[in-house]
């Protein structure tokens, strides 16, 4: 029986070659798309589900506010957690990190040439009290004892044979291993990598209490409560049936005895919260370290992309089944008269499709490999196409089972529903039969172009915004700005200065500048500032930069009142912006110059306002900031603004070439890196690009679906009218009029679906547009142009059938006849 189903399936696919294979490719699309992202969805949410007592595991982070505007840090308090000890209850452990940020590392290995490992990420100070909130496993030493004194180190197994190849892990303990020229451990552990995904991929822990031991750490490390930085970050491991909530609260009310005199309002606080530990691969409010930042709503907007293309797919096999009918009722009811059973022939056709799925789902995963080539920068890096994983087996066999019965079931049921006596009559065609059936078949085309121009509407959109916020005026210059970072391990020389003596003298340069981070950047920190207007007290969170004299002229930012930066300036002497300004109460900005403000526990005059400028991406509004004369560790940063280039010149070239020059006699240990800083803001808006290359290919293959299906139903169409085609030109019917008749119905239907999901569209585009702060307008030609690019394609689509319907030769229509 079943060897039977495959003979009549493939006997009957023989005979109708081109809907069997407008059939299998649409469902292949759909079914590689599905497969794709469940690879992705799959990797990102098993992120740190495996370790014992997960779900008791949180960082603490830092959530500010300032006149109702909210700021997040990943960091906390450098004085929180040695204040937590004994004041928390419902702790079974609490664990500091420092991070250092890419030192270079020295291998001593006896008396051969020492080994250099340059910007290691991953990078931390920390003790026992980590390893006993994660739980590694110790291949040599313990979490007793291994960080117990400054100057150990513990390493990552993998990290450990990059360092001292050659050597078992017992020859590793005692191996002197150097950060940064200066910071001399010892190694005195090893511990295991983790092999599943983690966003805690830490291989390197020097203990924390080197600290106190390292001027360049300790002189980096403020007690003040009112400090926050990235690089001091907090975990904690409750106790069983302890809340987060009640943890939270406690530190928040240790917090407030610390700081009697902190405002804490719904538009001013500062609180500390508890980010699961399964929150750190998904929240980007908290930045994590170097693994990407996946966000829950693309990767459902993937799901649904995927759902929306198998939609799509298995509509084209409904559409093409149904309008089939016909062409297979005399088989149905041969069968029906000789015996068969509905249920045989409903199990006869379900196979037939199933059939069709599983080639569908052989080609997918044939093609999966390169579509993960395709995508690789906007992939994780990490997905890979091991198909012969369980999860990934048991989701094809679903998938399989599911697209079959999606597919086949409806056309299956109606199939089997036909007469045998009426089918032997020819009277298969009932006005009611008809009827539904058309109806039917017109919903679901309906169904595929709504999916269709709605994705090409998101797709012009998206793109309509990211044009907006990378050609919007930011406040400052971007264009033409090179920035360098000096080696950290060199601060404390004459090495900088030596370097930028050596720039000075380039005829390409026309300004540098020396600070930490530029006017818009991911990396920031953040203080308290308080302002005294005579009556009250105004506190602020206020972030900081650091910029010499040259910083605003080498990114054109405008002093509104007061004077600029120069050398001689201390921390008692800032640049404000407008923002913070209006925020302590000056309804023109430039007022505040030369009022005073307790800023990092010194009084700190105002020297000046700024012009606002967008710190961060426009997906957030601007914050008060401060620029002050940089200081020791905060000067790392050289911003060197190029001349124009002369058209067709190549200065540019010239210059990067002579400041790599310049390096290598300067820094010959180092590695010359360099960035564009226009690049750099490019990169806030990765998330967004990559949006947008999704959606471009989603829109296409919906398309080319829809238009496959669309084709389908015009071959029908022309098929079951050919006769009356033949009549019509006989009777003087041109070919227009004739393409006009064949092409209106469907044209209508494209039209309906451009009515229906206009609305919807705009619904969906306003929600997503929220997230940005400045964003674009949603207008009007965007979803004129949408639907006159679908109608446009499905004209030329229609074409290729209706017109050579049209321009057929009547004669051999009627011969028959």
């Amino acid at each position: 029986m079943i060897k039977n189903y495959f003979k009549i399936a493939f006997r009957n696919f023989r005979k109708h070659k081109l809907f069997t294979l407008i059939n299998i490719v649409g469902l292949t699309i759909g079914i590689s798309a599905a497969l794709v992202i469940y690879l992705i969805v799959h990797f990102d949410f098993t992120f740190d589900k495996f370790h014992p007592d997960g779900d008791r595991i949180y960082r603490v982070v830092s959530n500010y506010g300032y006149n109702g505007e909210s700021g997040y840090n990943a960091g906390v308090t450098t004085a929180l957690p040695a204040a937590v000890k004994g004041e928390i209850s419902g702790l079974a452990e609490s664990a500091p990190i420092r991070l250092m940020y890419d030192p270079n590392v020295i291998i001593q290995n006896g008396e051969k040439a020492a080994a250099k490992f340059k910007k290691q990420s991953d990078v931390i100070l920390a003790d026992g009290r980590f390893f006993n909130v994660f739980a590694y496993k110790w291949l040599e030493g313990s979490a007793k004892s291994a960080l117990a004194s400054p100057f150990q180190v513990v390493l990552s197994a993998k990290q450990a044979k990059l360092y001292f190849p050659g050597l078992n892990y017992s020859q590793m303990i005692g191996k002197q291993v150097v950060y940064e020229d200066t910071i001399k451990t010892t190694v005195s552990g090893i511990v295991a990598n983790f092999k599943e995904n983690t966003d805690i991929t830490f291989h390197d822990f020097i203990s924390f209490s080197t600290i106190q031991r390292v001027k360049s750490l300790k002189d980096d490390v403020s007690e003040n409560w009112g400090a926050t930085s990235y690089a001091s970050q907090f975990y904690v491991k409750l106790n069983n049936k302890v809340t987060a909530q009640n943890v939270q609260r406690q530190m928040n009310d240790l917090f407030k005895r610390r700081n009697p005199k902190v405002e804490q309002s719904t538009n001013n606080f500062h609180k500390f919260i508890l980010q699961p530990l399964s929150d750190l691969h998904f929240n980007n409010d908290f930045a994590g370290y170097n693994t990407h930042i996946a966000n829950k709503t693309t990767l459902y907007s993937l799901l649904l992309i995927a759902l929306f293309l198998l939609v799509l797919g298995c509509i084209n096999f409904i559409n093409l089944t149904t309008a089939q009918a016909s062409q297979r009722a005399k088989e149905i009811g041969i069968r029906k008269t000789m015996g068969s059973s509905r249920k045989q022939l409903i199990v006869q056709l379900l196979s037939e499709t199933f059939i069709i799925t599983l080639l569908a789902v052989i080609l997918a995963i044939s093609i999966t490999p390169g579509i993960l080539k395709l995508f690789a920068d906007f992939i994780p890096k990490g997905v890979q196409a091991n198909l012969l994983q369980v999860p990934v087996v048991a989701f094809l066999l679903i998938l399989t089972i599911a697209v079959s019965l999606l597919s086949g079931f409806y056309p299956a049921i109606v199939l089997s529903a036909f007469k045998p006596v009426a089918v032997l009559k020819n009277q298969t065609n009932t006005a009611t039969g008809k009827t539904r059936n058309a109806w039917l078949r017109k919903s679901l085309t309906v169904t595929q172009f709504v999916i269709a121009q709605f994705f090409i509407m998101a797709t012009i959109l998206v793109s309509k915004q990211i044009y907006y916020v990378m050609h919007k005026d930011l406040g400052f210059k971007k264009d033409a700005i090179i920035i360098v970072e000096t080696p950290y391990k060199t601060m404390l020389t004459n090495k900088k200065q030596i370097f930028i003596n050596k720039l000075a003298g380039m005829p390409q340069i026309a300004t540098l500048s020396v600070g930490d981070q530029p006017p818009s950047s991911d990396n920031w920190n953040s203080y308290e500032a308080i302002y005294k207007d005579g009556k009250k007290e105004i506190k602020t969170s206020l972030q900081i930069k650091s910029g010499d004299a040259n910083y605003l002229k080498v990114y054109h930012l405008k002093l509104l009142s007061g004077r600029n930066l120069r050398l001689g300036d201390s921390s008692k002497s800032i640049l404000v912006n407008a923002n913070y300004a209006k925020s302590i109460g000056f309804k023109n900005p430039g007022d505040a110059t030369g009022t005073y403000i307790n800023y990092n526990g010194s009084n700190t005059e105002i020297i000046g306002v700024l012009a606002d400028f967008y710190q961060e991406s426009l997906r957030g509004a601007i914050k008060p900031l401060g620029v002050i004369y940089p200081e020791m560790y905060h000067d790392r940063f050289i911003h060197i603004a190029l001349k124009p280039e002369t058209a067709g010149g190549n200065e540019w070239k010239t210059a990067i070439g002579s400041l790599q020059k310049a390096w290598r006699e300067t820094y010959p240990e180092d590695d010359f890196e360099y960035h564009f800083f226009d690049e750099k803001i490019a990169k806030f808006y990765e998330s967004e690009q990559h949006t947008s290359q999704l959606l471009s290919w989603a829109t296409g293959l919906s398309i080319f679906i829809s238009c496959l299906g669309l084709l389908g139903l015009a071959m029908y169409t022309t098929n079951l009218r050919t006769k009356e085609i033949g009549v019509r030109k006989v009777l003087g019917a041109t070919v227009t009029q004739i393409v006009t008749l064949l092409s209106t119905e469907l044209v209508w239907l494209v039209v309906l679906a451009f009515v229906l999901v206009t609305p919807v569209a705009w619904l969906v585009m306003h929600k997503w547009m929220q997230n940005f702060t400045y964003r674009t307008t949603i207008s009007w030609w965007v979803f004129a142009l949408s639907g006159a690019g679908m109608l446009l394609t499905a004209l030329i689509t229609l074409s290729f059938q209706t017109i050579k319907a049209a321009i057929a030769n009547p004669a051999r229509s009627l011969k028959s006849e």
